[in-house]
């Protein structure tokens, strides 16, 4: 039976691939970071409105994580990448990610802003509902940095166990994402509440401690890639007669 690496084997069950997962979704998403801006692109809108808004988007959301778990790494296996290469390039795209939001919240927030406004046209439109996807769910909420992390997330799935770990794995991470977007949706339906209790300095503090947090998975990640290529080299060089 092949060796488990132990980043793998912590990860593989479906207790372990959530906490895996979560953290690192939470950190990126920051639904209560992005629930100020939504705040102020739909200041004017009606309490109804806003709430239909936020169970769009949160919905809208777990549809395009779901599809980057389960079927982002699928993709770039059929190009060839190998598991360890996913997991260094993934890792890194997750740490840089980190690093700016651990090194400059305020223009985290910047960009966030412009993307979910789109130059005042989100609060000028009559029909509410056209913005829910474009450009609310994507790409203020679940944006290309979301997607990169989900497919990265992907990459950690156990390499052994059989279809009994894919699918703990799979359940895991699926939990996992249902989590932070109906966190999604209930931090935008209350919006309005969430600016009252953490304001912008709340809110940068809550963004720091989940950037270390995702910088912590990245670095993660990147190590087990680092294993799973270097693993067997070193492995045939001590003992090149095994």
């Amino acid at each position: 039976m092949p060796p488990i690496h132990p980043e793998t084997a912590n990860f593989a069950g479906l207790p372990g691939a959530f906490l895996l997962a979560f953290p690192a979704l939470f950190s990126i998403v920051n639904p209560f970071g992005a629930a100020l801006v939504f705040a102020e692109v739909t200041e004017g809108r009606s309490s109804a409105e806003r709430a239909m808004l936020a169970r769009k988007v949160g919905w809208y959301g777990f549809l395009i994580l779901i599809v980057s778990l389960w079927g982002g790494s699928a993709l770039l296996h059929f190009f060839g990448i190998t598991i360890g290469a996913l997991r260094i390039a993934g890792g890194l795209v997750v740490a840089v990610r980190a690093w700016g939001l651990l090194q400059a919240p305020e223009a985290y927030e910047a960009l966030k802003e412009k993307q979910a406004s789109q130059e005042g046209r989100t609060a000028a439109t009559e029909d509410v509902s056209a913005t829910a996807f474009f450009p609310l769910t994507m790409p203020f909420t679940v944006g290309p940095g979301s997607i990169s992390v989900a497919i990265a997330l992907s990459a950690e799935r156990p390499q052994t166990g059989g279809l009994a770990a894919l699918v703990s794995f799979g359940a895991g991470t699926t939990l996992a994402a249902a989590l932070v977007c109906l966190l999604v949706w209930f931090t935008y339906a209350g919006a309005q509440r969430v600016v009252r209790l953490l304001g912008r300095s709340g809110t940068r503090i809550v963004t720091r401690l989940a950037a270390l947090i995702l910088l912590s998975i990245g670095v993660q990640i990147v190590a087990s890639g680092v294993q799973d290529i270097l693993g067997p080299i070193l492995t045939s060089a001590l003992h090149p007669g095994g």
